[in-house]
């Protein structure tokens, strides 16, 4: 059986990070849950980009720099995969890009999530962005599914 796999975007990132989000208790339970059932997850160093501006722009510096040491820890400990952008993934979403030019609001950083998630065979995505339902690749918004199915 295949372990379910996620990424999680810079949205889900900043929500289970930031206690002031309106969803921050409700995704908490829900990747609880996820990582109790031995989910396995992935983020981009893209991703990561975004995620540690936001979080040293809206959180006091000292709750920024936890949430940036307990998602390195995640890493650290093999229960968030890292994947980085390299140059041959950078020219895969740059063809995605003009692909997509009937959808100029997807950012880069998106369509290099939809490369790597495409490359692992990845659909679940923890984000609120409607764009990954609208490229017709398959992907799925899980934070939705507050008893997503876990067995293939």
């Amino acid at each position: 059986m295949r372990e379910i796999e996620t990424l999680i975007d810079t949205w889900g990132w900043i929500v289970l990070n930031n206690r002031r989000e309106r969803r921050h208790k409700e995704l908490n339970e829900f990747y609880s849950s996820w990582r109790n059932r031995k989910g396995v997850s992935y983020t981009t160093d893209y991703i990561l980009d975004e995620t540690f501006t936001l979080l040293f722009r809206r959180l006091h510096f000292k709750d920024a720099a936890d949430s940036l040491d307990i998602i390195e820890l995640a890493i650290a400990e093999g229960y968030l995969r890292l994947k980085r952008i390299t140059g041959e993934r950078f020219e895969k979403a740059k063809c995605l890009r003009m692909k997509f030019k009937d959808k100029p609001r997807i950012s880069f950083t998106d369509l290099t999530s939809m490369v790597v998630m495409a490359e692992r065979e990845i659909t679940n995505i923890l984000t609120e962005d409607d764009h990954f339902d609208q490229v017709g690749m398959g992907f799925k918004k899980v934070y939705k599914v507050a008893n997503i199915e876990l067995n293939d």
